[in-house]
């Protein structure tokens, strides 16, 4: 009788404790608002990195033999020591160095639009663009022909099988983008929302409230924390004035000719922002807290205390994932990335 007095009481205690942890849980505004306003990430699978296309576009990715110097691979603005995006200011292809700083290219196709004026639907679009661009080729059949050279007609056969004509500049394009959609990255943000409290420190909780209440969730919003908008770069303020650097870019103007459209950018993603320095499009600031304060003045209006900024930029870091584990040279496929250059000479 007395056991089952105490499993008894036990378990309505439990059932309370249950109750009190489930009403915790529920009564958590800040999750509640972060999981509408943002959303989590989820990493590729394995299915999805197994995919003879994704297979054959890593291999794409990386090899510098399949533009026209034989020396540029998409991977050469866009490397692991950079967490996919460019550490130097400006890129540097095969005709010569570009006028913005590469961003990175995880998570890059779930974003509304690539590159800074988001003049690219997809990540298709935008592998037949190079081609001809930081690729260097005159036509873009001259990157077929080496490509058949090089003996990449298996692996595309084994993409596409039963085709007829397997190697094609629409399939070297389509190989691209389906690899570069596995280059996803799962953070302790991603975990924190999903409801482990011990995934983010307080101080980055506080910041993801101040990034809230600071109106900074204005542009920087969706499973991106961005990318879903184009928004003027310097609402409140001229930003040339702020970074230092001269006023070289006119934004989406260049391809509008519209004077409503000067200085209008896509709104990066922020998702690895703290290990894919330098910001903005110039390259023109090199630390997270500085590009802060300058982002709250320009854009908001508002002059951030360092406390403030320093738990801005704690959440930010919370934003961080490992480097997806297929961002790397598939064997044979030669490729030396601008930072190990830099460490050869």
């Amino acid at each position: 009788m007395f056991f089952r007095h105490v499993n008894r009481y036990a378990a309505i205690a439990a059932a309370i404790l249950s109750c009190a942890i489930g009403a915790d849980a529920a009564a958590d505004p800040l999750r509640d608002k972060a999981r509408s306003l943002f959303g989590s990430a989820r990493a590729a699978t394995q299915q999805e990195i197994d995919d003879p296309k994704a297979r054959l576009g890593q291999a794409l990715f990386f090899d510098s033999r399949l533009s026209s110097t034989g020396q540029m691979a998409c991977a050469t603005c866009h490397y692991a020591e950079a967490w996919g995006a460019d550490s130097r200011r400006a890129s540097v292809t095969a005709r010569g160095t570009t006028t913005r700083q590469s961003q990175t290219v995880f998570h890059a196709q779930d974003a509304n639009g690539l590159h800074w004026l988001a003049d690219l639907a997809s990540g298709a679009d935008h592998a037949r663009e190079a081609i001809t661009g930081g690729m260097g080729f005159e036509k873009r059949e001259q990157i077929v022909a080496r490509m058949k050279e090089l003996g990449y007609e298996k692996p595309f056969r084994a993409a596409w099988p039963g085709a007829g004509e397997a190697v094609t500049v629409d399939r070297y394009a389509e190989a691209l983008e389906v690899y570069q959609r596995t280059l996803r990255t799962r953070s302790p943000f991603d975990a924190w929302l999903d409801g482990d409290d011990r995934a983010m420190t307080k101080k980055q909780v506080r910041g993801l409230r101040k990034f809230i209440d600071t109106g900074c969730v204005n542009c920087h919003v969706g499973p991106l924390v961005g990318g879903t908008m184009k928004q003027r770069f310097g609402l409140v303020e001229r930003y040339p004035t702020d970074t230092g650097r001269p006023e070289l870019d006119i934004g989406l103007m260049q391809n509008t000719g519209s004077e409503r459209d000067r200085d209008v950018y896509r709104v990066p993603p922020l998702r690895n922002i703290a290990r894919t320095p330098p910001y903005f499009h110039d390259g023109s600031v090199a630390d997270l807290r500085k590009a802060t304060e300058i982002m709250a003045r320009v854009q908001l209006g508002r002059q951030l205390d360092d406390v403030t900024i320093g738990e801005l930029v704690a959440f930010m870091e919370s934003l961080t994932g490992p480097i997806p584990r297929n961002f790397h040279p598939p064997k044979g496929i030669p490729f030396v990335s601008p930072a190990a250059a830099r460490a050869a000479r």
